[in-house]
C-alpha cells in the first residue's frame, strides 16, 4: 500500500504529454475567480450561470487530470490500520467492527450484544482534526494571515484534510486512507444529474454550492501561489480542483461542533471511526465529556450481535441529506420544503404587520418550512400569517388593543384564531401558495414514481427524482391541508360559531403543552437555514486586500 505518486502531466489522446503551463492555469482560475464573484444573476439566470461555471471547472479539470493524490487499493484495505490506530491512541475498538452494508455503505457492526443508553464509543481529542490542530499544523502560519480561513472553520478543515493527505507522516495518516476516494455530494452530479433538480425548491442551493465551491477554490488556488506563508505547504506543486472537492466533500458530509479544550466556546472537528456511523431516526446520542476530553456515544437503542449500529444526525431535511451528505433517507420524519415568504414593503399595513411580527420576534421576511406531518405549518409559520392576513382593525388591536402584549403569545396557538375571516384568508393563502408551487416542476408525481421505476438509473438521478418527489408529496399534503382547514372555518363561520377568546389564565395552558402550535411564539427560535458558504461571499472582499488577489 501507499501513496500514488503525483505528475504535473497529462497524456492526450494520441498519447503524447503536455506539460500544463502555470500562465494558463492561473489564467483559468482568475476567469474562475471572476466568473463565480460576480453579482447574482437575475431570477431565472441561475442555470446558465451554473453551465458557465461548470464549463470553466471542466477545463481546468481536463488540465489537471492525473494530478490529484490518489491512494492505491480500496478504501476497505486501509480499516484495520484505522482500527489499529485508534486503538493505540486511546479509543474504544471491542464492541464492533467495520462492515459493509450494501446500499447504505460502511458503517459499524456490533460485535457482541450492545444494550440501549450502553457507552461503546468514545474517540480522544488528540485523534480529532480541529480547526486547531489546522493552527498547529503546516497550515498555521496562512491560517494566521488569512480573514477567509479565521471565519470558515469548514474551509480551514478542507485544507488541513487536504496537507495531512499530502504528507507520508501524518498522524492522522490511517484516519485519512480510510476516507471514501468520491462522495455522492451534488458537487460529483453530471450536469444532466443536476438538470432533475430543476423547479425544486432544493435546486437554488445546489447550485450554490457549486458555485461557492468554484469561488473557494480559485480563491484559495491563488492564495497558495501568491502568498508568502504558503510557501511550504504541500499544496504549492498540486491543488486540483478535485482535491479540493473531495476534502470539501468529506468535511461538510462529517463536521461536527465540539467544545474547546477549555470548553468555552465550540469548534469544528472531524471524528475519526465515529464518523463511520449511519443515520436513522431517533435522539441524538452522543457528547462530548470534557473531564476525560474526549467524544462520546451511547448506543440508541438494543443491538444485537451482527446488527448495524446507527446514530441520529438530527433533525435535517431530505434536502439537507442530499446537499450536505449525500443520501435520502426514505423514513425521514424531519423532511421539510423551504417556502420564502414577507410581507411588501408596497403595502399599505407594511409598517403595522412589521410592528406585529416583531413584537412575535419574527422577521417580515424569512425563509419557513412546510413539514411532512400535521399540522404542516410550525408556530412561527402560523403566527406569520395570521398577522400576514390581518386587517387594519386586528392589528390596531394586537398593537393598541387590551392586553395587546399578552396577546402575541397566541398568535402561534392554534386553539386561539384571530377571527373566523383571519383564518379562512390564512388557510387559503396557504392552499394557493402550495398549489402554485407544485406547478412550478416540469413533472408530476406519478411520473416521478414510474422513472424511479427504471432499473438503469444511476445512484445520482434516483436520488434526484426521489426529492423531487417527497418535495411534491409534502406540498400536495399541505395543499389538502389547506384545503380541509379553510372548509373547516368557512363551516364555522357560517354556523356563527363562538370565537375562542383569549383569557390571562390561559397564559399557563400556553407555557407547558408540548406542542409546537401551541407554545408562545416568543419561546421559540425560528427555523435556522443552513448555509455553509455565505460568509465566504462577506468575506472575500476584505480577504482580497489580505492576501494581496486582486479580481481580474
Amino acid at each position: 500500500m501507499g501513496k500514488k505518486s503525483r505528475v504535473k502531466t497529462q497524456k492526450s489522446g494520441s498519447g503524447a504529454s503536455a506539460v500544463v503551463s502555470p500562465k494558463e492555469m492561473m489564467n483559468l482560475i482568475s476567469e474562475l475567480l471572476q466568473k463565480c464573484s460576480s453579482a447574482a444573476p437575475s431570477a431565472g439566470k441561475e442555470w446558465e450561470e451554473y453551465i458557465q461555471i461548470r464549463g470553466l471547472v471542466e477545463k481546468i479539470r481536463k488540465k489537471q487530470k492525473g494530478m490529484s493524490v490518489v491512494f492505491e487499493g480500496t478504501r476497505e484495505d486501509y480499516f484495520p490500520e484505522l482500527m489499529s490506530w485508534a486503538q493505540e491512541n486511546g479509543a474504544s475498538c471491542d464492541g464492533f467492527t467495520i462492515a459493509n452494508f450494501g446500499s447504505e455503505g460502511f458503517g459499524l457492526q456490533a460485535t457482541r450484544d450492545i444494550k440501549a443508553e450502553e457507552l461503546f464509543l468514545w474517540i480522544p481529542r488528540k485523534m480529532l482534526m480541529t480547526v486547531e490542530s489546522a493552527q498547529n499544523s503546516v497550515l498555521g502560519s496562512l491560517y494566521s494571515q488569512d480573514r477567509i480561513l479565521q471565519a470558515m472553520g469548514n474551509v480551514t478543515l478542507a485544507l488541513h484534510l487536504l496537507c495531512e493527505r499530502a504528507n507520508s507522516a501524518s498522524f492522522w495518516l490511517p484516519y485519512i486512507r480510510s476516507l471514501p476516494q468520491e462522495y455522492d455530494t451534488p458537487l460529483y452530479y453530471q450536469q444532466e444529474e443536476v438538470q432533475l433538480l430543476l423547479g425544486t425548491q432544493a435546486v437554488q442551493d445546489v447550485l450554490n454550492q457549486y458555485k461557492n465551491t468554484a469561488r473557494q477554490y480559485a480563491y484559495f488556488y491563488k492564495l497558495v501561489q501568491t502568498h508568502p506563508a504558503a510557501s511550504k505547504l504541500p499544496l504549492k506543486d498540486s491543488f486540483t480542483f478535485d482535491d479540493y472537492r473531495w476534502s470539501v466533500s468529506s468535511v461538510m458530509t462529517r463536521q461536527n461542533q465540539i467544545p474547546t479544550e477549555d470548553g468555552s466556546r465550540v469548534t469544528l472537528a472531524l471524528i475519526p471511526l465515529w464518523d463511520m456511523c449511519n443515520h436513522t431516526n431517533g435522539l441524538i446520542t452522543t457528547g462530548y465529556n470534557l473531564e476525560d476530553d474526549r467524544c462520546e456515544c451511547v448506543a440508541l437503542q438494543d443491538y444485537k450481535e451482527n446488527e448495524q449500529i446507527y446514530i441520529f444526525y438530527g433533525t435535517r431535511s431530505n434536502a439537507e441529506f442530499v446537499i450536505h451528505n449525500g443520501f435520502f433517507f426514505q423514513d425521514n420524519s424531519h423532511d421539510r420544503v423551504k417556502i420564502k415568504l414577507g410581507v411588501s414593503k408596497s403595502e399599505r399595513l407594511y409598517a403595522m404587520k412589521a410592528e406585529v411580527l416583531a413584537r412575535a420576534g419574527i422577521p417580515a421576511s424569512c425563509v419557513f418550512a412546510l413539514h411532512c406531518n400535521e399540522p404542516p405549518i410550525s408556530a412561527q409559520l402560523l403566527a406569520f400569517l395570521r398577522v400576514f392576513c390581518m386587517t387594519e382593525e386586528e392589528l390596531k388591536d394586537y398593537l393598541l388593543g387590551d392586553h395587546a402584549i399578552n396577546k402575541i403569545f397566541t398568535l402561534g396557538n392554534s386553539e386561539f384564531p384571530v377571527s373566523w375571516e383571519n383564518e379562512i384568508k390564512l388557510w387559503t393563502f396557504l392552499e394557493t401558495r402550495a398549489a402554485l408551487l407544485l406547478k412550478t416542476y416540469k413533472t408530476t408525481s406519478e411520473e416521478d414514481r414510474s422513472m424511479l421505476e427504471k432499473p438503469d438509473l444511476s445512484l445520482h438521478s434516483r436520488v434526484a427524482i426521489q426529492l423531487r418527489l417527497a418535495e411534491k408529496q409534502i406540498l400536495e399534503k399541505a395543499w389538502a391541508s389547506g384545503r380541509a382547514k379553510r372548509l373547516n372555518f368557512q363551516k364555522k363561520q357560517e354556523e356563527g360559531a363562538p370565537l375562542p377568546r383569549y383569557e390571562e389564565s390561559d397564559i399557563a395552558l400556553l407555557e407547558n403543552t408540548n406542542a409546537d402550535a401551541k407554545l408562545p411564539i416568543i419561546l421559540r427560535k425560528l427555523e435556522e437555514v443552513e448555509d455553509d458558504t455565505i460568509d465566504f461571499v462577506l468575506l472575500f472582499s476584505v480577504a482580497q486586500s489580505i492576501c494581496g488577489c486582486q479580481r481580474e
